[in-house]
């Protein structure tokens, strides 16, 4: 009996070499180097699913993100706009680029990781919560309407990962906050929960799923703790 067929990959990043690693290590897969904000990126990668692949796609992962630190009255709209362009616009263009395959080649599935801080946000990350508050209502949305076309969309929230844009270093040098900070491994398993697995959401570590829940229940809890506690120094994802 043959065994299970292994999952054909397109990766996309902005570091050629980094990718060409990671293909190696993996033991091959297609690579796309590219800046998702540029006008053409979301063309080239349908282009690369469609040459290299016969436009066979079940699965699309919008896993690009910045951080958008500062507060309002510090950085502005430019840093709104800056943030969104990636955490938000970048992840709509591929989608719309995309969605005709994913329709295609359905049952299939769309998974937009936002954040915990795209449902309760935090003092100086209003333009990362704003963007990630957009792509949880968005996916929402389309949920509904790709569900008749057969494409599910789900949504990963984490919570504090350890990642090399986002190293925890605050929170991984102490004892008393180690313990909150999660892996990418955990979120990779929530993808495929959230993908294949057609969950609708899912948040990691998976008890921060109660932090909205507080947040709507007691919203003036929440903001109180929010402000006495410190969490300016420490970024989600």
């Amino acid at each position: 009996m043959d065994g299970p067929t292994r999952p054909e990959l397109v990766l996309v990043a902005r570091r050629e070499d980094r990718l060409q690693a990671l293909a190696d290590e993996l033991g091959g897969a297609t690579i796309v180097a590219c800046d998702l904000t540029d006008d053409d990126a979301p063309a080239k990668i349908r282009a690369a699913v469609e040459q290299q692949h016969g436009g066979r796609l079940h699965l699309l992962v919008n896993n690009a993100g910045r951080g958008g630190r500062g507060t309002f009255g510090e950085t502005g709209f430019a840093k709104v706009a800056e943030t969104m362009a990636l955490n938000f616009d970048a992840q709509l263009r591929l989608t719309e680029a995309l969605l005709p395959l994913l329709r295609a080649n359905a049952p299939s599935s769309i998974v937009n990781v936002s954040s915990t801080a795209g449902r309760v946000a935090r003092a100086g990350s209003g333009a990362y919560s704003a963007s990630k508050f957009a792509l949880i209502g968005w996916s929402e949305a389309l949920h509904y309407e790709e569900g008749p076309h057969g494409v599910h969309v789900g949504t990963v929230n984490p919570g504090y990962v350890a990642t090399e844009g986002f190293p925890q270093e605050e929170l991984t040098r102490s004892a008393k906050t180690r313990w909150i900070v999660s892996s990418a491994d955990k979120v990779a398993d929530a993808i495929v929960d959230a993908g294949p697995g057609r969950k609708a959401e899912r948040y990691v570590p998976r008890p921060y799923a109660l932090v909205p829940v507080l947040r709507s229940v007691l919203p003036g809890l929440v903001r109180r703790s929010m402000r006495q506690g410190n969490w300016s120094g420490a970024t989600r994802e």
